[in-house]
């Protein structure tokens, strides 16, 4: 059985049988060999769906890389909700967006606050129309045979890029039931958001809550606070037939029987997740994507390096090989095809699933 990526990709999201794991995540993967071969610039390529749907496809055209995700940046959700985005456009050295003016300043407006809710509305607010265009265009170019990914930050998360972050994790402990209500609006206004990028042609989408990782929160208050907006999330996305996948930074064994019990389809980790214990927690059953360190080894470490994290992945347990967050875009390119190559050479034998 020889798969094209796609089919590998969401049958592997679905649980479905398949000849071996893929290489590909659900999150950023565009690199500075991408950029210099199309003489692109970072900033730039945020606001135009030409450039945005062609850099997404280089990581699979120069690499194999098996998937094209957009956008590139956290801040899409956010300036639809009113906030304004800084892409350092006159700055040398490559940055990611962020969000320079947040919409929400005081805690009343935070109670009070209530998200669009129209969906036609919403496809015209903020970059949302680029981003449609550029999943129509990766569309058109490779996605016959390569998955079209897309992914927004979890309700918690975006939280912090609408209001000041100090105060929200203060909040959380002393007025939590006033804080799930507005993580509940947040939750309704990104199952509108999945519709659009459903509609628009993305094979799949990741939800990143890493603002609620147990660096910060106790995982009883990840119980009480951050689940059941997540659940209502993917209880839509699973209704509306959209494959899935629950992103979460930082360790996360303490909250991983939450993140399995959220509903996502699959649910993925970084290097700091010790898989064995969590293939003891939650058993074999539960996809997991993961774990390589998706800094150090692609940006530092040698091709062997990355062959031998590539192995070491499969038989501990992953399901694909998933660099742990957005690849940074100085990794090494023989890196990025090492890791590629890795997963083609020792992906079927490797995967401890099979054994």
């Amino acid at each position: 059985m020889t798969l094209t990526s796609k089919e590998r990709v969401i049958k592997l999201i679905k649980g479905e049988e398949v000849d071996r794991p893929a290489c590909f995540s659900g999150m950023g993967n565009v690199t500075t060999e991408g950029l210099n071969q199309l003489n692109y610039s970072f900033p730039a390529v945020h606001g135009d769906a030409k450039m945005m749907a062609t850099l997404a496809a280089s990581t699979y055209k120069l690499f194999g890389y098996e998937c094209a995700v957009v956008p590139f940046d956290f801040c899409l959700e956010a300036e639809v909700l009113g906030c304004m985005m800084n892409p350092y456009e006159n700055v040398d050295q490559l940055l990611y967006p962020t969000i320079k003016e947040k919409v929400l300043h005081e805690e009343e407006e935070l109670w009070n606050y209530q998200p669009p809710t129209d969906i036609e509305e919403i496809k015209k607010l903020g970059r949302i129309p680029v981003v449609i265009e550029a999943m129509q265009l990766l569309k058109a170019d490779i996605g016959d045979k390569v998955p079209i990914g897309t992914y927004y930050l979890g309700p918690f998360t975006l939280l912090g890029q609408i209001f000041d972050l100090d105060k929200i994790f203060k909040l959380a402990f002393k007025k939590q039931d006033k804080m799930a209500v507005v993580l509940d609006k947040l939750a309704d206004f990104l199952i509108i958001m999945a519709k659009i990028f459903k509609e628009a042609g993305a094979d799949y989408i990741t939800v990143r809550e890493m603002g609620a990782t147990t660096d910060i929160l106790s995982p009883k208050l990840f119980n009480s606070l951050i689940m059941p907006p997540l659940k209502k999330i993917f209880a839509a996305l699973n209704e509306m037939n959209f494959p899935n996948n629950l992103h979460i930074c930082g360790s996360t064994n303490s909250v991983i029987k939450f993140m399995n019990e959220a509903g996502a389809d699959t649910i993925s980790v970084e290097f700091k997740n010790d898989m064995n214990k969590t293939r003891e927690d939650i058993g074999t059953e539960p996809i997991i994507f993961g774990n390589l360190d998706a800094y150090k080894l692609l940006c530092h470490d040698s091709v062997e390096d990355v062959e031998n994290a590539v192995v070491s992945a499969l038989e501990v347990g992953c399901d694909g090989i998933w660099p742990g967050c957005d690849i940074w875009p100085e990794a090494k390119p023989e890196n990025v095809k090492a890791m590629v190559d890795a997963v083609a050479k020792h992906g079927a034998e490797k995967w401890n699933r099979k054994k």
